[in-house]
């Protein structure tokens, strides 16, 4: 389901999952129909200058810190080259992976940067993740039951989740989840419960059970048998530096993934939505549930280059498909036009939004009476 294959209800009365009139919902959808297509004539050499030097950056990143692990004899290049490697990784995942993905650039008509070719350093394989996150995540937005991403299948991070015996384990496995985040995403871009139930053809199952074994075999030999490797006949510095400095960049990364993305659904103010709720749901419709199903992170342009921009999580999930480096600047007119059709905007610190989302997990793991109230959007002045 896209905002481009819905169709708009009839009835000028109909009131879809944001309290929006079928009037108020057509108004919308044009006015961020129009701001995207501004954004996207201008797109030109400058956008396309940037997302090429980010690449050249984290690559010299990447190898710069792996050079270092392989020749450190001393604490102060293990600690170097460990950041470099784990700033290099995020970059990696977030800003170029995630976004190139996303078909952010196929309008460059890159062979080297388009979504149908970029393989990403990360455990899940590229192909599993479009279907998971791109197919069916931004599809269906915090839809409980249609949205995968509402607790992972192993979490309830929503009231609406029925509650089982099973999520009084909600904070220590997400404790394991964090570190690990990258096989998590391995295992459940593999669908297996969908393949258990029947729902999922064995054929398809076993193809993206081989690509994941295959990636696997392919990421680890670089990080955990070629570089050490390397290290004692380059450097014969030893394996221990690289083996350490390696799987401590893949947790840093790990854990910094994590908390951005439970960051862009999880904290206070995020609403979440039945099946029921998005019948007959219009463009506009769609896009007022992505402002209100998702949580922007405030800061600065660091903070937005390490989250991928996905700290503009509210303007990704508008349009996921524009370069993110224009997100800063569409983000001050989609919070105003928020505002005036009464659409809640959510934003906040990192720390504050961590803080939200792991303590609905922690709330969470206990059965809880009836379902959270949702935000009742304000009238929208007569246009």
């Amino acid at each position: 389901m896209s905002p481009t294959a819905v169709a708009a209800p009839a009835s000028a009365t109909h009131r879809g999952a944001a309290g929006l009139t079928a009037e108020q919902a057509a108004d919308l959808a044009r006015e961020l129909d129009a701001l995207k297509a501004e954004v996207v004539s201008t797109l030109g050499a400058s956008d396309a200058a940037y997302i090429r030097g980010l690449i050249q950056t984290q690559r010299i990143l990447d190898a710069t810190g792996r050079a270092l692990l392989m020749a450190a004899k001393r604490p102060a290049g293990f600690v170097l080259g460990t950041t470099l490697l784990g700033v290099a990784k995020i970059l990696e995942n977030m800003e170029i992976g995630h976004n190139v993905i996303h078909g952010q650039w196929d309008w460059m008509r890159d062979p080297d940067i388009h979504s149908a070719t970029w393989e990403w350093d990360f455990i899940a394989p590229a192909a599993g993740w479009k279907h998971t996150h791109n197919d069916v995540h931004h599809a269906w937005t915090n839809v409980v039951g249609k949205d995968r991403d509402v607790g992972y299948f192993v979490l309830r991070v929503r009231p609406e989740q029925t509650w089982q015996p099973r999520f009084l384990f909600n904070l220590p496995i997400n404790a394991i989840l964090a570190p690990f985040f990258e096989w998590g995403i391995a295992f459940y871009d593999l669908e297996i419960d969908e393949y258990t139930a029947g729902r999922k053809p064995k054929a398809a199952f076993r193809r993206d059970l081989k690509a994941f074994g295959i990636k696997l075999a392919r990421l680890a030999g670089k990080d955990y048998l070629a570089m050490p490797l390397a290290a004692q006949v380059l450097t014969r510095s030893g394996r221990q530096a690289p083996l350490a400095g390696t799987f401590l960049a893949n947790t840093i990364r790990n854990l910094w993934a994590h908390s951005i993305i439970f960051c862009g659904h999880f904290p206070d103010g995020v609403e979440a939505f039945s099946e029921e709720a998005i019948e007959g749901e219009s463009r506009g419709d769609w896009y007022a549930r992505q402002i209100l199903g998702s949580a922007n992170i405030s800061g600065g342009p660091l903070m937005h280059l390490l989250s991928g921009n996905l700290s503009h999580q509210i303007e990704h999930h508008l349009y996921p498909d524009l370069p993110s480096n224009r997100y800063a600047e569409v983000a001050p007119r989609v919070k105003e036009i928020c505002a005036r059709y009464g659409l809640r905007y959510v934003e906040g610190p990192l720390p504050r939004q961590v803080g939200q989302a792991w303590r609905t997990i922690a709330r969470l793991s206990l059965p809880t009476r009836g379902l959270r109230a949702r935000h009742a959007p304000a009238e929208v002045a007569p246009r």
